[in-house]
């Protein structure tokens, strides 16, 4: 049975290089199981992660990019919908394939998870 890994990203996208390494850490685990069970949740500031049209200088990496990778691993991406609220985002703005989410899913993935990462 494949492992179920749960990360919970906080900080924002970018300022910081804890959704980089999150992201990095998620691509590396699909990469090395192909069926593990990756689910990302986005709270706080990290729900602007998945904001679509992300542009970034060359040679700079880019979250909605590296948010794409876990979902083509067949990973979940899930979001914050009070905290995209509280940030004026609607879901119309967010990146394709990731999904507004609740507490109580969030506690369900929690229960359901193998290891969870906070970051």
């Amino acid at each position: 049975m494949p492992m179920k890994t749960l990360f919970i990203l906080n900080d924002p996208p970018y300022g910081s290089e804890r959704c980089y390494n999150v992201l990095r850490l998620a691509s590396a685990l699909l990469k090395k199981d192909p069926e593990a069970g990756i689910t990302v949740f986005l709270m706080a500031d990290a729900v602007v992660a998945a904001k679509a049209g992300q542009k970034t200088p060359d040679g700079y990496y880019n979250v909605e990019r590296m948010l794409k990778r876990v979902l083509v691993g067949k990973g979940q991406v899930l979001l914050c919908g009070t905290c995209m609220d509280a940030r004026g985002l609607a879901d119309s703005e967010m990146m394709a394939g990731v999904r507004r989410s609740t507490m109580d899913e969030l506690a369900a993935a929690t229960v359901e998870a193998d290891k969870v990462l906070v970051f």
